[in-house]
């Protein structure tokens, strides 16, 4: 017999249970990973990032089966936009929040939601999708917003009855190469005078890049790159999600799994890039600097993972949201997946009617981009 609980929080959970769930392939679904957010308080009530996971237990009474869920009184911190509907909800009179969120915050990497143990037979899958319409239904809510989950698990909620959306990251692809001028022999001669220049740029400021994992990291690397992770949320968003704590309870439960790229001018830091290191990819996520130092950006955080990648065998570096001038420097565009579940019949088909032309516009707008490859066309 299966029971359905909703969790207040991972300290609810071992993390031996939920990471059996979870696997080891993608660590923002960890339990360290989601835990750190809890624990630091940069997940909360205060900030509208209310835990509610859903675990699904076995006759034996182990977990079988999880979901990151979470209360939500906002929209910050999602990277797949919904104020418009929000928006034209409650001009029509109706309340969009609160409203649940199945996803990892602040963090648009694509992977599980449906956490299932390996011997969990798939019925476990069903079950999370109905125990999280009941939730919604119990709770009160108007809406549940599945983001950046697999591309099976979006066909499942499909079948469910959600309503599909897809959007559009650009990832960069190891072709098996040995060095980065043997990525940049695949570009067009164009496209690889280009980056060269731009990395002979940088280099004429005499840096020093430091890739700082496991033992390498430090306060002194946090601390710095805190600093320009704030200066950067202020001038896109206008706060931090993440606070201080945080960063230091990722480096204690998941030193291994952090790649933070530090940029040294001498003894003094000038910039960093944050990325999650996965079995098979590295995931970029925060970046900042002190001050403006041309194509340090595409530097720090394409050209470094890049190297990364290549010298540790990975398979793809996921660039984070947005920016389709990743493009031309090796990156490519890939479809990612939501699933949304609406109560309101009226709001409902508005979003369903909207959807449709997005992801038309989405298919065309990635066989555009496909079209303008940086690579050499094969004859």
């Amino acid at each position: 017999m299966t029971e359905i609980k909703v969790l207040g929080g991972l300290d609810q959970i071992s993390p031996e249970q939920w990471d059996a769930c979870a696997g080891a392939h993608n660590p923002t679904i960890s339990h360290a990973f989601l835990s750190a957010m809890e624990d630091s308080g940069s997940v909360g009530q205060q900030a509208g990032w209310v835990p509610r996971h859903l675990a699904v237990f076995d006759g034996a009474g182990d977990l079988a089966a999880a979901a990151p869920l979470y209360l939500k009184s906002h929209s910050y911190g999602e990277y797949v936009f919904d104020w418009g509907w929000a928006d034209a909800f409650e001009r029509a009179g109706g309340r969009y929040y609160p409203k649940l969120q199945c996803s990892v915050p602040f963090t648009p990497v694509s992977g599980p939601r449906l956490l299932l143990r390996p011997d969990a037979e798939p019925q476990y899958a069903d079950a999370l999708v109905g125990g999280l319409i009941q939730v919604c239904e119990q709770l009160d809510v108007s809406s549940l917003h599945v983001t950046f989950p697999t591309e099976t698990e979006w066909q499942r909620f499909g079948d469910q009855g959600f309503l599909q959306r897809t959007g559009e990251q650009f990832h960069w692809f190891n072709d098996g190469y040995a060095s980065f001028d043997d990525f940049l022999s695949q570009l067009s001669s164009r496209k690889r005078k280009n980056i060269r220049k731009e990395r002979e740029k940088v280099a004429e400021y005499g840096f020093e890049f430091k890739a700082l994992n496991g033992d390498d990291l430090n306060d002194q690397a946090w601390d710095a790159f805190y600093d320009f992770y704030c200066n950067t949320s202020d001038k896109k968003w206008g706060q931090a999600y993440l606070n201080r704590e945080f960063f230091t309870l990722l480096s204690e439960k998941m030193a291994d799994r952090i790649v933070l790229i530090m940029v040294y001018d001498g003894d003094r830091i000038v910039a960093g890039a944050l990325n999650i290191l996965g079995s098979d990819a590295l995931f970029g996520r925060n970046w900042g600097c002190s001050e403006d130092y041309r194509f340090l950006h595409f530097e720090c955080c394409y050209y470094q993972a890049i190297d990364y990648a290549i010298a540790h065998g990975l398979k793809r570096v996921e660039a984070g949201a947005q920016g389709p001038h990743k493009l031309q420097r090796g990156y490519l565009p890939v479809r990612t997946y939501s699933a949304h579940w609406i109560r309101d019949p009226g709001l409902r088909n508005a979003v369903e009617n909207y959807l449709k032309s997005e992801r038309l516009h989405i298919d065309d707008e990635i066989e555009i981009l496909n079209e303008h490859s940086p690579f050499r066309k094969q004859n």
